[in-house]
């Protein structure tokens, strides 16, 4: 089987298209820039919910659900947050057959409908804090769009919460950081950094919008989940107090917190290779894939030894592949594409030695191992395979970072090989703007970790506290 994919070296645009078509994970809907998300690819997002909601559970955070449907006067309370949507929201005029008093906005987000439901419920500093999550999807109506990346509709997780002060809203700001992050690392495999936007490039309506980066095969940058320090903008624009423990009026601090199926588009070109997709053992839907191998003759033999071999790997999200028509070579290059992390074959030399043949996705190396020892020698290898694709990637991420404090080596870097840069500047939106218009890259994040330093600001030379990320990005 020929796998008609064009190289990721050559054009990882394409590829990536290309293997998220063929691999069946996704398809293009009817609706220009929305996508229908296959079973096996929904599978990937399933996984993301598992890890992600039982830690927030853990903070006490309860799911719910908000109407899809916003009045628009209220997207209108908050002008900055207006401001920045309005370029991207899709809105109902006519429902029922008639045109509507108030125009409906399918929402971008629920700050506004959801914080006015908060204004409804919350009264008192006794009922601080409020937490509240919603799987969900939203809509953003995007010129450009890529599957996964970028669409018009997406799935999200946007949590959303309410305090009586400013430090125990950031404490959870800091919290869901490091949730995405953790997942990110454990699930995916992915090293990311997290960090600080700068003024410019954070959530319009909030204080402070800190986020985690992820470095793609192109050198660009993935912004893969974002969380915000609210303040108190939003109780204001809503007018919503609560009496203090004094009984006086008080605005109470929000953040809201949240990671989108983007975060699936990074997974599969952090990862992915010239031979198709490759999922790490923790979020691969199907971590074994059985291939029995016979002929006419030994074909019932075979079927029934492969069939008690999957049985006994049933603690592993295993496949049979039983499928008739189709060559041994032709499921082996299938199985391929599709990333499984495990190939293991069976012929009836494995079945006469009791054994089985395993082929791992990562590096190709087959072994041939007893059938009495492959539930412990499997657990091992896909530990291993975890380990090795956080390891890949942290170096690769390692690697195509770059300390530059000369402009002219940041946009030769930023012409050709890419990458995160890290470099000083003086925090002066201007300089930032120039940046971005002469080299296409933008401030990432100023990493949590960052102690203050004294530099030259690699734009106009004047001093600097912070060594900043630059990148380019999606």
């Amino acid at each position: 089987m020929k796998k008609e994919l064009i190289p990721k070296s050559q054009n990882l645009s394409q590829w990536y298209t290309d293997v998220i078509i063929k691999a069946e994970l996704a398809d293009y809907a009817p609706v220009k820039g929305c996508m229908v998300i296959r079973p096996y690819g929904y599978s990937l997002w399933e996984a993301v919910q598992s890890f992600l909601d039982p830690l927030f559970k853990l903070q006490q955070v309860q799911n719910a659900y908000f109407p899809l449907f916003i009045p628009e006067s209220y997207l209108e309370k908050e002008k900055e947050h207006v401001k920045g949507f309005t370029p991207y929201t899709a809105v109902v005029t006519i429902a029922g057959g008639q045109e509507l008093t108030e125009r409906l906005i399918i929402r971008p987000t629920s700050e506004t409908i959801m914080y006015a439901m908060y204004q409804k419920w919350i009264k008192s500093w006794r009922d601080l804090p409020i937490k509240i999550n919603q799987w969900s999807n939203v809509v953003r109506w995007e010129k450009r769009t890529y599957l996964f990346l970028r669409t018009s509709e997406f799935l999200w997780q946007e949590g959303h919460c309410a305090h009586a002060n400013h430090d125990e809203s950031m404490k959870t700001v800091l919290w869901a950081l490091e949730c995405y992050k953790n997942m990110y690392q454990e699930l995916m495999a992915i090293h990311c950094i997290a960090g600080y936007k700068s003024d410019a490039e954070k959530f319009v309506g909030g204080n402070k919008t800190l986020t985690v980066e992820i470095l793609m095969p192109d050198g660009k940058a993935l912004q893969a989940g974002t969380s915000h320090d609210l303040g108190q903008n939003f109780a204001k624009a809503f007018n919503w107090t609560v009496q203090d423990e004094e009984g006086n009026d008080l605005h109470p601090w929000q953040n809201s917190w949240g990671l989108s199926t983007r975060s699936i588009g990074g997974l599969i070109m952090a990862h992915g290779d010239d031979n198709g997709l490759f999922f790490p053992p923790n979020i691969a839907p199907i971590q074994v894939v059985i291939i029995p191998i016979f002929k006419s003759d030994n074909q019932k033999e075979v079927m029934a030894y492969a069939e008690q071999i999957r049985d006994k790997l049933s603690d592993f999200r295993v496949n049979l592949d039983i499928k008739s028509g189709e060559t041994a070579g032709f499921k082996f290059n299938q199985w391929e594409m599709k990333g499984v992390p495990l190939r293991v074959e069976i012929g009836i030399k494995e079945v006469k030695d009791n054994s089985i043949t395993i082929v791992r996705r990562d590096d190709s190396k087959k072994a041939m191992i007893k059938s009495s020892e492959m539930i412990q020698k499997i657990k091992d290898i896909l530990e291993e395979m975890q380990i090795a694709a956080l390891s890949r990637h942290r170096k690769f991420t390692e690697e195509n970072t770059h300390v530059v404090d000369s402009y002219g080596e940041f946009k030769e870097i930023m012409k050709t090989k890419r990458g995160f840069i890290k470099a000083f500047w003086c925090e002066d939106e201007s300089c930032e703007i120039m940046i971005k218009k002469e080299t296409k890259a933008s401030t990432r994040c100023l990493p949590i970790d960052a102690g203050e330093k004294r530099g030259k600001c690699i734009y106009c030379g004047k001093p600097a506290m912070h060594e900043w990320i630059f990148a380019q990005s999606y």
